[in-house]
C-alpha cells in the first residue's frame, strides 16, 4: 500500500466515504505523494505516451497553426502562449521549431506553463529556457489584458470528476470507502438526489459524470479570449455527453485498478466537450468544433509534412514516421477518438484547422 492510500484510509475510516472528485484530486495532485507532482509519467519507461511524443508532426502543425491564428489577428506583440500540462516541453519544441521562420512571432511571445509537477517543471524550465518560461499552478494567475494563444492536450481528461448512479428513488453520488480491511472501493450516497438536468428518463444503473472543475476552466478560458481575443485549442480524448463510466487507470502502459494504488497510477476520464463548449460559450466566446483529431490534422497539411520528413531517410525511419502519423490520425486510433474544440473571440477569423460551418450554435 503507498503512502498516500494509507493516508486515504485513515481519512476514510475517520471521516467516512468521499466524493469520487476528491479522490481524484488527492491521487493524482496532492504536493507530496500525489500521481503528477512526484515523476515524469511520459514515454516507455512510464506509464503512457501523448500525441507529441508520438509524432513531431503534431507539435509542428498545432504551432503552425497558433502562429497562422496569431497573424489573422494582426501579429499582436506581445502575445501570450500558455500551454496547460506542457509534459516534457515536447510540443512546444516542436511548434517553435516550425515557426522560427514567421517573422516577429518568437519576439512577441510571452510563455507561460501552467504545471503542477516539480519534476516536469525543472525538465520545461531546462528545455525551453530560450523562451525564458514562466510558471503557474493555475491558469488563473497568468496575467490578463493581453491576446492569448492557449494549447490544453490532454489536461482535461486528468481533472477531477464526479459520479451518479441512476437508482430507483433517484441520482446517488458515487464515493470513495474503505473496508474493515481497509480495502477501498465503491458505494452510494445514502441520500438519493434529484438532478433535472440529468434526465428523468434513463435507466436503473446509469452512470452519469460531471466535472466542475472542467467546467470553471473552460469558462475561464472563455472569458479570457471573449475579452483579450486570440485562440485556444483544446485536444482530449472525447466522449458524447455525460452519460457513461468512462473512469480509467493505467500504469506501465497496460489497465490497472483505479482504486488500487492511488498516487502510483494515472487516473483520466473521457471529456465531455459539449459541456466544455457549453462554458465557454457562455462568457461570450465563439467556439468551434469539436471536430476529431485526424481531421484537424489532415487539414492543417499532416501528409505533405509526412512526406517532406520521410524523403530520402532510410526505409526503417521512413516507417516509424509514416506510424506515429497513421497512429495520430487512423480513425481506429487516435483520429476519432481524440477531438479537437477552438475557443476565439466572437468576429475573429475562423482558426486554422476549421470550417466556418462547424461554428458551434
Amino acid at each position: 500500500m503507498t503512502g498516500l492510500a494509507e493516508r486515504l484510509r485513515r481519512s476514510l475510516a475517520f471521516e467516512g466515504p468521499m466524493p469520487l472528485s476528491r479522490f481524484l484530486a488527492l491521487a493524482m495532485a496532492e504536493r507530496s505523494a500525489g500521481y503528477y507532482t512526484t515523476r515524469d509519467p511520459l514515454g516507455a519507461a512510464g506509464d503512457f505516451t501523448t500525441a507529441p511524443e508520438i509524432s513531431q508532426c503534431f507539435g509542428e502543425l498545432v504551432g503552425a497553426a497558433l502562429a497562422q491564428a496569431w497573424l489573422d489577428r494582426g501579429a499582436p506583440a506581445p502575445v501570450r502562449l500558455v500551454e496547460l500540462g506542457p509534459g516534457r516541453g515536447t510540443l512546444l519544441l516542436d511548434a517553435f521549431r516550425a515557426t522560427q521562420r514567421v517573422a516577429d512571432f518568437h519576439r512577441a511571445i510571452e510563455l507561460h506553463l501552467v504545471e503542477a509537477s516539480p519534476v516536469l517543471r525543472a525538465l520545461q524550465a531546462e528545455r525551453l529556457a530560450a523562451f525564458a518560461p514562466r510558471f503557474h499552478d493555475r491558469l488563473e494567475t497568468v496575467p490578463e489584458g493581453r491576446p492569448l494563444l492557449l494549447i490544453a492536450n490532454e489536461f482535461f481528461d486528468v481533472l477531477p470528476i464526479r459520479q451518479f448512479v441512476r437508482t430507483a428513488d433517484g441520482w446517488r453520488e458515487r464515493l470513495v470507502a474503505a473496508d474493515e480491511h481497509g480495502r477501498l472501493g465503491f458505494v452510494l450516497a445514502p441520500h438519493a438526489l434529484s438532478l433535472p438536468e440529468l434526465g428523468t428518463d434513463l435507466r436503473e444503473g446509469t452512470v452519469v459524470e460531471l466535472s466542475p472543475a472542467r467546467a470553471a476552466l473552460a469558462c475561464e478560458i472563455g472569458r479570457r479570449i471573449a475579452a483579450a481575443g486570440g485562440l485556444a485549442l483544446l485536444v482530449d480524448y472525447a466522449k458524447v455527453g455525460a452519460v457513461g463510466d468512462s473512469l480509467q487507470a493505467v500504469r506501465g502502459h497496460r489497465r490497472a485498478d483505479p482504486l488500487e494504488e492511488p498516487g502510483n497510477v494515472d487516473l483520466s476520464s473521457r471529456v465531455d466537450f459539449d459541456a466544455l463548449a457549453r462554458a465557454a460559450r457562455a462568457q461570450g466566446a465563439a467556439v468551434f468544433g469539436p471536430i476529431g483529431q485526424g481531421a484537424f490534422l489532415e487539414r492543417l497539411g499532416i501528409r505533405a509534412r509526412l512526406a517532406r520528413l520521410a524523403a530520402g531517410r532510410p526505409e526503417p525511419v521512413a516507417r516509424a514516421l509514416a506510424a506515429g502519423v497513421r497512429r495520430l490520425v487512423d480513425p481506429e486510433e487516435m483520429g476519432t477518438l481524440f477531438r479537437v474544440l477552438a475557443v476565439t473571440r466572437s468576429g475573429e477569423p475562423v482558426p486554422p484547422g476549421f470550417e466556418p460551418q462547424e461554428l458551434a450554435a
